[in-house]
């Protein structure tokens, strides 16, 4: 009877230092939200996840990142940039997952919150020339892409522009 009691005050005492553990917090955002938007919760910045993918080459999954919009798709607003004010040359290309949704072309310069994956991808200078044209850059511009590029990129299933 003893052991049995021993057992049970020692998972009643788990129990009880298990809900005063601290868990992670749901955070209200105030902003326009375009796909699949979760909770907000344990959101990094975009050059903590750029530290991240520093050190590691595997995709970074379920993912919440905040960061600014560089440029986006002056075609439709199928993809974006993001970037930083404190790194050089980090641009991160957004897709949207399942071309299920599309962004308003009039958001470059504001805060995000994208939610998703972050990996490495090649690519092909086709691909680089169609971007640079949809971003409306001159020709001259498009014609000096001539080699493939190893970049970050983000597979975003929903995405938060950020009310100022």
């Amino acid at each position: 009877m003893n052991k049995v009691l021993s057992i049970l005050s020692i998972l009643a005492i788990a129990v009880i230092f298990s809900a005063c553990a601290p868990t992670a917090t749901s955070v209200k955002v105030e902003g326009d939200g375009y796909g699949e938007v979760k909770k907000v919760k344990n959101v990094i910045s975009y050059d903590q996840l750029l530290a991240k993918m520093a050190v590691s080459e595997d995709a970074i999954e379920d993912v919440q990142v905040e960061a600014k919009v560089n440029e986006v798709c002056q075609v439709k607003g199928c993809w974006m940039t993001l970037y930083s004010d404190n790194a050089a040359d980090n641009q991160m290309m957004v897709k949207f997952k399942d071309y299920a949704f599309f962004m308003p072309k009039d958001i470059p310069g504001k805060t995000v919150i994208v939610q998703g994956k972050a990996f490495r991808e090649v690519t092909s200078v086709d691909e680089l020339r169609h971007y640079a044209e949809d971003a409306g850059k001159s020709k001259d511009e498009i014609a000096k892409i001539t080699e493939p590029k190893v970049e970050l990129k983000f597979e975003a299933t929903g995405v938060i522009i950020k009310k100022s």
